[in-house]
């Protein structure tokens, strides 16, 4: 079977990364906790704009340390309000004839992108993607540690985790598109 690989931010909704994180940081359920952490973004907004231009991966790890602390139940219970702020009314139009066009060709199709697999699990399924590879995060005792498993998708490590998932799902990546 022949796999489309489709990278998500900027190619099928034109949010990034950056407006998901906001959004939880400014939905913390204390108050002060969410003007602490945009505060904290603000200071660190330097920093993340030169990790940006350097290395993707350092950016994505930056920037997920605003989840630490968050619970996990959190997290997924704000998942589909995130989703639909940051994510649903920014898909690009055209976006679903894509992938519906990638289908009608028996294609499998797989989003790939920075973002966090949570959120990347409900695009999937509103655009109908077979599959979806985002980043992860770490949680210890029910709260988030701020930091990322392992791999990160970010740069060249994008590209190798494509190449697993087809090596993994029997593709040639010869014969996909993405």
């Amino acid at each position: 079977m022949t796999a489309s690989y489709f990278d998500v931010d900027g190619t099928l909704v034109s949010s990034n990364l950056m407006h998901t994180a906001v959004w939880y940081m400014a939905n913390d359920i204390n108050p002060l906790r969410s003007a602490k952490k945009l505060g904290r973004l603000l200071s660190r907004a330097p920093r993340l704009l030169w990790a940006e231009f350097r290395d993707r991966r350092t950016f994505n790890e930056m920037l997920f340390e605003c989840f630490r602390g968050t619970s996990e139940d959190r997290v997924h219970v704000l998942a589909d309000e995130a989703y639909d702020w940051c994510m649903k009314g920014n898909i690009y139009p055209g976006a679903r004839d894509i992938i519906k066009r990638a289908k009608d060709l028996g294609h499998e199709v797989v989003l790939v992108s920075g973002a966090l697999d949570f959120l990347l699990a409900r695009l999937a399924e509103d655009l109908g993607a077979d599959h979806y590879v985002g980043n992860r995060l770490e949680f210890h005792d029910g709260y988030a540690t701020g930091k990322l498993l392992r791999p990160v998708v970010a740069g060249p490590t994008k590209s190798r985790l494509i190449a697993d998932h087809a090596r993994d799902n029997g593709h040639e990546l010869a014969e996909c598109f993405g």
